[in-house]
């Protein structure tokens, strides 16, 4: 049985020295890649896993948190007092590939068939700003964004056509955007009215920041 095992997973690897086959071993499987986007911004809870990985199941999402953590790409370890719970994190080398990640997703966002509709979670929601934020139209910017997203909180920085994010309290922000990380998407991606979200601080800032990220036109 264990020899069976090995040769069901042996098949599972490509028999190719090229580097990009090498990083199919690592990431190819399914989830892997959004274990990662999900671990982008710091440690994550188990559970906080399961919640934004949409349609995961616990035994599978085990399965490839323990296959990462055995690649050198996922540590897991215990905060300290008074957090007191187990957490996952993206290693330093792991932490490499978040840009091919998101680059990988601005492309496959060309493809006719992609849904913007679909549900997105926070992480997600910050990195495909990152990724899509235009330096020319953000020129001239220099301003603190917050986000509150359900239970998660972040600051962005858009300084010099760039955005830098941080999972932290959104203080001291010049505008803060309050609402489900989907809906948030739907106001900046999808041109939604402000209305389905709240919107604390300047609001002209507010109205120029979501003109920022234009979407890559489909292929034909």
């Amino acid at each position: 049985m264990q020899l069976e095992k090995l040769t069901q997973q042996d098949k599972r690897r490509y028999d190719d020295a090229c580097g990009l086959a090498h990083a199919l071993d690592l990431l190819g499987d399914r989830w892997s890649m959004l274990i990662i986007r999900e671990l982008a911004y710091g440690p994550r809870r188990f559970s906080e896993l399961k919640t934004d990985l949409q349609g995961i199941s616990a035994n599978v999402l085990t399965q490839r948190l323990g296959e990462l953590e055995g690649r050198g790409l996922v540590r897991k370890f215990k905060l300290p007092p008074p957090a007191s719970v187990q957490v996952y994190a993206a290693s330093e080398w792991a932490l490499e590939a978040v840009p091919v990640i998101a680059s990988l997703g601005r492309w496959a966002a060309r493809s006719p068939l992609h849904d913007p509709t679909l549900p997105m979670s926070h992480v997600s929601l910050l990195m495909s700003l990152q990724t899509l934020i235009s330096p020319e139209r953000a020129q001239g910017i220099d301003a603190r964004i917050g986000f509150r997203l359900g239970d998660a909180s972040y600051v962005a920085t858009v300084r010099e056509g760039a955005l830098d994010v941080d999972r932290r309290e959104p203080e001291d922000c010049d505008v803060t955007f309050i609402g489900s990380p989907t809906d948030v998407a739907a106001v900046i991606h999808g041109g939604a009215p402000f209305g389905i979200i709240q919107v604390e601080g300047d609001m002209d800032l507010a109205q120029r920041f979501v003109t920022l990220f234009p979407l890559p036109p489909k292929a034909t």
